[in-house]
């Protein structure tokens, strides 16, 4: 027999459609209607409210293989399946992390896949696959942050028997899992949430209506989200769960739902004996997130730093609108790197107000930061969606990987950075109601509009060759072109691995130095020293050290032993001297590599 649930606490009569066939349902305790029924696996069902004849999907439903507007299929993953049972897990100190849209990854645009290309990341050097949002939506493609259905995976990546083989396929090869998912909202389109229940509020954030956390009737749907995030950490064998814009969480509660959510995360991560990790993308500023329980915090496991990537990317690129008005200086860079935040109870003149609060630095480790120069929405989120390979030369997108991957941050990388992808990540959707499709491509105009970008540049995110173009090119990473910011990429990768003063999580143990009329900058990370000239002709730099990794071999003054940087170039030195990187051979073009 299979047991069918579903809340519908206003409802006066509820009934399941069960392949056609239409069985009452008894009401329980808080709004829960209940009924068992022998059901096969595949079978189609859905629920009746009250007088209406509309055959509405389950709320938790598991599969949607019709898409989020049709009847949910009977379905339950086969523990049979998993391989992975010495798998132990991985922790997020010393992790590498990269970001990646099923769709967008390969071709085909499926788990199966996916699977193909783990190789290429093993050997990059990653630890961490984190997957954007693959919960149920409407259409065939989209970014996958207007799901309705959480419970769901989307069909056309797959389905939760893609999901689960490509978790087993990562953890085969050493690579943990983390996904991305939405809690702060539903989509546009499918979203039968509130036919159900008062699952959503009349407040609203950028996306759409705020969901009741703290309301009448809000503890089933809080339920709802500690259910949903459990399942796929305990169904699925997910190791880390990305928590989109936890800033429009709306929760008065003297308990928190992150607060919440952490606590099941602690227990169940000692029930399956593995590292489970909740990382959350916050525009905050605010420690209490990644402060301990014991503090006083969230005890969320992780944060995205988006201060970190906006004092790297202005400073090498020079861009300055928008919220990146306060960066773009080598002191903003420096100060950053050593204290987490930029925005730290200072003005922010983009918010118009004071933001953020300073980290406790001997509280929080910094590898609780995740830094990047590259997301989804840092690149997706410009109008026509261009890399920084777009516009910054091969030397300068060389020094934004040496400031992540040699910094005291746990580095992030986006599908295709590692070789200065060409193609653009571009913002698509594929919306089955044209009203709702055409608001969207009018609403992004409009945004970009304000911004200062024609609305002629701003592609048509329905429009599916918008989707198309922002494929990953895989016979990108073999041609020569590529191949010199691939080995770059792969050293420092290999560099960070193999010392310990890098992945040191504590930001007490780093040190910077500066000129901001001359452009470049230090870090200093024990006896190793990262030396970055971001200006475009040569500069001095009073340091010494020997060579231990450089995208152009510096020339040391033979009196003062202070190297030369060429313009757009980063060197690792130390002092006393070792043996430099060792990597695969070949002509690699990047000094300190045999």
């Amino acid at each position: 027999m299979t047991a069918f649930e579903v809340w519908a606490p206003r409802a006066e009569r509820v009934r399941l459609d069960l392949d056609g066939d239409v069985h009452p349902m008894t009401r329980a305790s808080e709004g829960w209607w209940r009924v068992d029924r022998a059901a096969e696996s595949g079978a189609r069902y859905g629920f009746l409210l009250d007088d209406d004849p509309t055959v509405l999907p389950d709320p938790r439903s598991a599969r949607q293989p019709e898409g989020v507007h049709a009847r949910s299929a009977v379905h339950v993953l086969d523990p049979n399946r998993w391989t992975d049972a010495g798998w132990t897990g991985r922790p997020l100190a010393g992790a590498l992390f990269y970001e990646l849209h099923i769709g967008a990854f390969t071709p085909e645009g499926t788990f199966d896949a996916a699977i193909d290309r783990l190789d290429h990341l093993v050997d990059l050097g990653v630890t961490v696959v984190e997957i954007m949002p693959v919960n149920a939506f409407d259409g065939t493609h989209n970014w996958g942050y207007d799901g309705v259905l959480w419970y769901a995976v989307h069909e056309p990546y797959g389905g939760p028997d893609g999901l689960q083989r490509f978790v087993d396929a990562c953890h085969a090869r050493g690579l943990a899992v983390a996904l991305d998912v939405v809690y702060n909202h539903l989509g546009p389109s499918g979203n039968y949430l509130p036919r159900f229940g008062p699952y959503l509020t009349e407040g609203r954030n950028t996306w759409g209506q705020s969901l009741n956390l703290d309301g009448p009737d809000s503890g089933p749907v809080r339920g709802h989200i500690l259910d949903n995030a459990l399942r796929w950490l305990r169904e699925f064998h997910i190791d880390a769960l990305r928590l989109d814009a936890v800033h429009a969480l709306v929760d008065r509660t003297a308990t928190h739902l992150l607060a919440e959510l952490a606590d099941a995360t602690t227990a169940l991560s000692a029930h399956v004996r593995r590292p489970l990790t909740l990382i959350a993308e916050s525009d905050l500023n605010d420690p209490r997130l990644i402060t301990a329980r014991a503090a006083g915090g969230y005890g969320l496991g992780g944060q995205w730093n988006d201060d970190f990537h906006h004092a790297v990317h202005t400073a090498v690129s020079g861009e300055r609108q928008g919220y990146y008005a306060d960066f773009g200086s080598l002191a903003t860079l420096a100060r950053t790197l050593r204290h987490g935040f930029f925005h730290a109870g200072t003005y922010s003149s983009f918010r118009r107000r004071v933001h953020g609060r300073p980290l406790d630095r001997a509280l929080i480790p910094a590898s609780t930061l995740l830094g990047y120069t590259c997301t989804h929405d840092q690149i997706g989120n410009r109008a026509i969606g261009d890399r920084p390979s777009a516009y910054l030369a091969d030397g300068q997108l060389a020094i934004k990987a040496a400031l992540v991957l040699l910094s005291a941050f746990t580095p992030m990388l986006f599908m295709g950075e590692e070789w200065g992808a060409r193609t653009p990540f571009l913002f698509f959707t594929s919306h089955t109601d044209p009203v709702i499709g055409a608001a969207t491509a009018t609403g992004r105009k409009a945004e970009f509009a304000e911004h200062g970008w024609s609305s002629e540049d701003v592609p048509d995110p329905q429009d599916p060759e918008t989707f198309l173009r922002s494929k990953i090119d895989w016979s990108e990473p073999d041609s020569a072109s590529h191949a010199r910011l691939l080995a770059c990429y792969r050293a420092l990768i290999a560099l960070r691995r193999e010392r310990a003063e890098i992945t040191d999580p504590w930001l007490s143990g780093v040190e910077v130095d500066y000129d901001e009329r001359q452009g470049w900058i230090v870090v200093t990370r024990g006896p190793l020293r990262l030396l970055c000239n971001l200006s475009a002709e040569p500069v001095r730099i009073p340091v010494t050290g020997a060579t231990v990794l450089a995208w152009v071999e510096p020339e040391f003054d033979p009196v003062s032993g202070h190297p030369t940087l060429p313009g757009h170039c980063f060197a690792v030195v130390e002092d006393p001297p070792r043996d430099p990187i060792v990597a695969s051979p070949g002509d690699t073009g990047i000094a300190g590599i045999r």
